[in-house]
């Protein structure tokens, strides 16, 4: 299913995550974040128009000191962003493909394995399990969103 996937920068420093938690409810990973990505999520705040491809959003090549890049998926996309939006944080949204699937050894090389069979490239991947263990939730995003979410439409 397509799903909001809100990205955004949060300072390396104590306290910082405690503030977006308490701030935001949702899943959250952590990801290094570069001083150029950072500078195209700036710029991109600013104008709401991409200034490079979607993939050079999502590469994330040198380390940054000052940044994480936090990904968050939340039921209430509209409020998030005027959260955020509020407290000033630096963010983008985007579409990705969220999937639940059995928690077994080789279902999430099963969904790979379709990405790569219709030609689409996956960015970056994560994911968790859900509550019980029966099953995962894994957060795709690929190249191409229309076709994957086509595929995944089930």
């Amino acid at each position: 299913m397509v799903r909001t996937e809100i990205s955004l920068f949060l300072r390396n420093a104590p306290g910082e995550l405690g503030k977006l938690a308490t701030l935001m409810a949702g899943a959250l990973t952590i990801q290094d974040a570069s001083e150029y990505v950072q500078g195209l999520f700036k710029a991109r705040g600013k104008s709401l128009k991409r200034f490079a491809p979607a993939a050079s959003y999502a590469s994330m090549q040198k380390d940054s000191a000052d940044f994480a890049l936090i990904r968050l998926l939340v039921d209430q996309t509209d409020r998030a962003i005027d959260l955020l939006s509020r407290e000033e944080y630096v963010f983008d949204i985007m579409p990705v493909i969220a999937l639940e699937i059995v928690n077994k050894p080789g279902t999430l090389a099963e969904m790979a394995k379709k990405f790569g069979e219709e030609g689409i490239n996956i960015n970056y991947v994560y994911g968790s399990a859900l509550p019980g263990g029966e099953k995962s939730l894994f957060v795709f995003s690929p190249e191409d969103i229309d076709l994957a979410s086509r595929i995944f439409k089930d």
